[in-house]
């Protein structure tokens, strides 16, 4: 039998423009979450740094935000 092996998670803080972009747009959270598929809720944690977006929804915002995802979204 072979070694167990255990891994570190990398946890890396992430930070987004996507209130600023919301905001440029007009939208309110409540627009953006319909448009998203998501409560208004989802939408208010994930501004608020709270809450890490799937993928999913990260593409989707970013597209109803008519920006790249590497521009919504900080990796610090």
């Amino acid at each position: 039998m072979g070694e167990s092996k255990t891994f570190d998670i990398l946890v890396v803080p992430m930070n987004n423009k996507i209130k600023q972009f919301r905001k440029r747009l007009g939208l309110t959270q409540n627009e953006l979450a319909a448009e998203c598929g998501v409560t208004r809720q989802t939408i208010n944690c994930v501004e608020n740094n709270r809450y890490d977006p799937t993928l999913e929804l990260a593409f989707k915002l970013a597209k109803i935000l008519q920006t790249k995802v590497d521009e919504l979204f900080i990796y610090e």
